[in-house]
């Protein structure tokens, strides 16, 4: 696994959280950049690198494919850029497990709605950044010096999710 001097696997840890805390990422198809959106992905603690969503039919994300998503956490203390390849999601058990009143609002039809496509993001390699420097580096910063090398203890290239 390549990384900077981070500590990929306490970043990856970190990441999963604050995933799971603020539930919002901006998602495309890769090379679209017009495809560009918010979306909720579905999480379960115990899925191995894969995550979900629920979008339309009409939406560009049906038409599958690679993809990449970026995350930024509610108090931006970490920040993340991941790949990844959307296919449908055919469980109904996975399906029935994210189902709630906040994707229902979404579809008329409820359930049953002949507008709803489930997804299944593969996840590949993430790279995450720290952004919590510390109050000696905030410090620094205001300061004008240099916070490069602690900066770089916080980060990691290539994570596997």
């Amino acid at each position: 696994m390549k990384h900077a001097q981070g500590n990929p696997d306490e970043l990856k840890t970190k990441f999963w959280k604050a995933l799971a805390d603020s539930p919002f990422l901006f998602l495309q198809l890769d090379g679209q950049s017009a495809t560009a959106v918010p979306m909720s992905p579905q999480l379960d603690k115990d899925a191995n690198s894969s995550i979900w969503f629920f979008t339309h039919t009409k939406s560009d994300f049906a038409k599958l494919g690679r993809a990449t998503a970026t995350f930024e956490s509610k108090g931006h203390e970490l920040f993340a850029r991941f790949d990844g390849t959307l296919t449908r999601e055919t469980s109904q058990e996975r399906f029935d497990q994210f189902w709630s009143n906040f994707v229902e609002a979404w579809y008329d039809g409820g359930k049953d709605d002949p507008e709803i496509v489930f997804l299944r993001m593969d996840l590949g390699d993430a790279e995450i950044w720290d952004g919590d420097l510390g109050l000696l580096n905030t410090a620094k910063m205001a300061l004008g010096q240099t916070v490069r090398d602690e900066a770089e203890e916080r980060h990691a290239e290539a994570v596997d999710l």
